[in-house]
């Protein structure tokens, strides 16, 4: 971690949990920058991206009854 985010560690641990709590909020929602706004525009892309590429040939998968058996292996 640089010099700069240790000095900011260090002042960020003297605020109230209430001022670390809103500088978390910024944080994390800084993390999501050009992410999409709706989420539900953004799952409708991925489910029909996916689907393409089941359409094409281009996914990979596994029987159910394979993924099915592997889990009741690990987990039992």
């Amino acid at each position: 971690m640089s010099e700069t985010a240790e000095k900011l560690k260090l002042e960020l641990s003297h605020l109230s949990a209430k001022e670390r709590a809103e500088i978390a909020y910024f944080l994390i929602h800084s993390l999501d920058e050009g992410a999409e706004d709706n989420p539900e525009t953004a799952w409708d892309t991925e489910l029909n991206q996916r689907l393409n590429n089941i359409h094409h040939q281009v996914a990979i998968g596994e029987p159910s009854f394979q993924v099915f058996s592997e889990l009741r292996e690990k987990y039992s």
